[in-house]
């Protein structure tokens, strides 16, 4: 099956949504201080200039919060939602940058095996490759009720799905329940370097939107040699 890449990320908005995830799994907490931008910068390999431009978005996202003479701190914990908070795939060093590349969209009927999720009969398939660090870490096959996401197509995906459901569709996934265990990789994912069939770690999610209602079914199987399943409480 063919597959897409999405649209190159800049850098400096990879290391934004790299802070967005740590501020979305309580790795930095609310009035915390950020370290200086020099060594922010370094311990990312990328120039003050790019760093400063990542902090920026994180500005205007109210994410943190810029102290003339003090530095940079965290002020936008409860505005994150499910933007990275509800991505649980880690490696074992840590977190990991996220990515992805897009397998495939389709509008479809619902599967006759989903739970209940939205009002419409049909959905939007997405079957993407998830990223850590560049490496190949899970396949998803996402269904978002078709009702909600009016025009949904490849282009209106980014990197992080949550944030193009908030960005294109007004639409922020506030709670999800995951149920995790063991799967078979199914024929498609090949993506992940493993072989049809193969024992894979497994998640079944279904997801709320701000209105209190399920608006997606998403099932996800990762290779647990590579990544793990990790829920922080907070």
């Amino acid at each position: 099956m063919p597959m897409q890449d999405l649209p190159p990320t800049p850098l400096y908005r990879q290391i934004a949504d790299l802070v967005t995830r740590d501020i979305a799994a309580g790795r930095l907490l609310e009035g915390e201080r950020l370290p200086p931008e020099r060594a922010m910068a370094a311990t990312h390999g990328i120039a003050v200039g790019t760093l400063r431009k990542a902090l920026q978005e994180l500005v205007d996202q109210g994410l943190i919060e810029r102290r003339q003479g003090s530095g940079n701190y965290v002020r936008g914990v409860r505005s994150v939602g499910g933007l990275y908070g509800f991505f649980r795939l880690e490696t074992p060093s840590g977190p990991g940058l996220p990515g992805a590349q897009l397998i495939s969209v389709d509008r479809l009927e619902k599967p006759s095996d989903a739970p209940d999720f939205g009002a419409a009969p049909d959905a939007h398939r997405i079957r993407r490759l998830r990223l850590l660090d560049d490496g190949p870490a899970a396949v998803e096959e996402i269904w978002l009720d078709a009702g909600r996401a009016p025009g949904f197509g490849a282009d209106r995906i980014g990197p992080s799905l949550y944030r193009s459901y908030l960005t294109e569709f007004g639409l922020r996934i506030l709670r999800v329940e995951d149920r995790v265990g063991i799967g078979r990789l199914p024929g498609w994912g090949a993506a992940l370097g493993l072989a049809a069939g193969a024992s894979v770690g497994h998640v079944h999610r279904l997801s709320w939107a701000q209105d209190g209602t399920p608006v997606e079914y998403s099932r996800t199987w990762f290779d647990p040699d590579k990544v793990s399943y990790v829920n922080r409480l907070k």
